[in-house]
């Protein structure tokens, strides 16, 4: 109990030291003290739910932050008039989870590619600042904090093609929202997974929750011969409600779906892959990838590759925004060999309408490994160890490939240091939103070749000017970064007055 006692009150003065005024909290030490027991860091706050979605040309409407030296994915900036505003999400929430999975101990941009490649919708389960690090203290570094589903318990979105016997449910009685759905034994709505007792939330991408009997009836009546609806069963249900969860379309399995992303495996021949990637207008009139011109017999052809399909994610990380440069530089960035997530016209029309990622079904999570992941050994052989004779290397293991183009007023948007007791210059800030921001260059990444340069004298500087001023695209081979290799060899204070890297969600 003693023990117990001392680890309150370290909390307490650890909360106290951390304080931070932006963020608008009057003294959450006394308030914490007061009103809640400390021995359960349940009983301070539970953790927050924001279901956000992206606008038409705009982004989530926040900034993503991994803190130097500390776990967890920290929200850092929350633009106003946007989704993460009217949502809730503030400065300083600490990220949990994303769409159930939990993500607070999973690495930087793992958990950007996820958030990414939910758009345009995404459900984030949050915990403000103070209470996190509380509940931290008291209960751990490997805590479970997260509240999440129970495996296979999701809501469910169904593809219901019309019969004889029509859709096969009728909804409850009731003048307005909710309603619950009544199966008939056998029919096509019991035939498509909607399971008995299910409430309905939304009829071809469109919340219903709080239409009037007619609004529902004429919505299913102008889907014609099929409809896609999204409905949570009872289990579901009373989960989402202990939880405080919201029944939210990113939750969701499909069953019966029409269309689905295919994964294509390509290994470059002699003549390269075999098919051409155009930027066009897609269905929704924004621009995309397409991919064009594929030619017989070649790997593109092999792999499955269709003309007209469109270009969703490289190596499982979504190009969903990214122009044309960048997105071929992500592809030439694979080597001889690439994992490219597509969807044909008919699949592209069908997301679009249920206005959710394609990549969120997914059959299998093959291709989900990042440049990073499935990087070979760095080329570049390591040459004197630090001056204190430590075992940590001077080049983190394993190696990636970046290539940057000019932004808007030729600035690429990253910044490099060094450090006089290693020969090695590494990334001291990524500006958010930059051309390197958007290549996937971390605060930390050591530089070891530029354009094929090697990076390991100390004229490079002097190099890198000269080769910033040559033709686009800037190809940067990275090492991974390493938290505590960078800590090992960066001296103390030295990275102390960076400004901390983020980017825009």
């Amino acid at each position: 109990m003693e023990a117990a006692a001392d680890l309150q009150d370290a909390a307490l003065v650890t909360l106290k030291f951390q304080f931070n005024p932006k963020l608008g909290i009057d003294n959450p030490v006394l308030s914490l003290a007061e009103d809640h027991d400390l021995s359960d860091p349940w009983s301070l706050q539970r953790p927050r739910f924001c279901l956000l979605s992206k606008e038409e040309g705009r982004s989530f409407g926040f900034h993503l932050q991994q803190e130097p030296g500390r776990a967890g994915h920290v929200v850092c900036r929350v633009d106003p008039g946007t989704s993460a505003q009217r949502q809730g999400l503030q400065e300083g929430d600490r990220i949990l989870a994303v769409n159930n999975d939990v993500v607070e101990h999973e690495d930087y941009m793992t958990v950007v590619r996820r958030i990414r490649a939910s758009s345009p919708r995404v459900l984030l389960t949050v915990l403000a600042w103070h209470v996190h690090d509380v509940a931290r203290a008291l209960q751990g570094n490997h805590a479970h904090l997260c509240p999440t589903l129970s495996p296979g318990v999701r809501p469910r979105l169904c593809h219901i093609v019309k019969d004889d016997g029509g859709f096969g449910f009728t909804v409850t009685p009731g003048d307005q929202g909710p309603f619950w759905l009544v199966l008939s034994t056998g029919g096509a709505a019991e035939r498509a997974g909607v399971p008995p007792g299910a409430r309905l939330l939304e009829v071809n991408g469109v919340s219903v929750e709080k239409f009037t009997h007619n609004q529902l009836s004429r919505k299913l009546w102008q889907s014609g011969k099929q409809v896609t609806l999204l409905v949570a069963g009872p289990e579901v249900e009373e989960q989402c409600r202990q939880l405080g969860m919201p029944l939210a379309a990113p939750l969701a399995e499909g069953w019966a779906l029409p269309a689905k992303p295919r994964c294509l495996h390509l290994e470059k021949g002699p003549q390269g892959f075999g098919f051409l990637l155009r930027e066009e207008k897609g269905l929704d009139g924004h621009s995309g990838q397409f991919l064009r011109e594929v030619d017989p017999g070649t790997p593109a052809e092999k792999a499955g590759m269709q003309v007209g399909d469109r270009l969703v994610a490289v190596a499982g990380e979504s190009v969903e925004g990214l122009g044309h440069e960048e997105t071929v530089s992500r592809i030439r960035a694979q080597g001889s060999s690439v994992s490219l997530i597509v969807i044909d016209p008919e699949a592209d029309r069908f997301f679009s309408m249920l206005r959710l990622s394609p990549l969120l079904f997914m059959e299998t999570t093959e291709a989900a490994a990042s440049p990073q992941d499935t990087s070979s050994p760095s080329l570049v052989e390591t040459k004197d160890p630090p001056p204190d004779n430590t075992a940590v290397p001077l080049v983190p293991p394993g190696s990636r490939q970046c290539f940057l183009y000019p932004g808007p007023g030729g600035a690429y948007g990253f910044r490099l240091s060094c450090v006089a007791c290693v020969p090695r210059l590494f990334i001291s800030q990524v500006t958010p939103g930059s051309s390197a921001a958007r290549a996937g260059l971390q605060m930390g990444d050591v530089i070891l070749e530029v354009n094929g340069y090697p990076v390991d004298g100390q004229n490079d500087l002097e190099r890198l000017q000269q080769l910033a001023e040559s033709e686009p695209p800037i190809c940067l081979k990275l090492a991974s970064r390493s938290q505590q290799g960078l800590e090992a060899w960066i001296p103390p204070g030295s990275a102390e007055d960076w400004p901390l890297a983020s980017d825009l969600l």
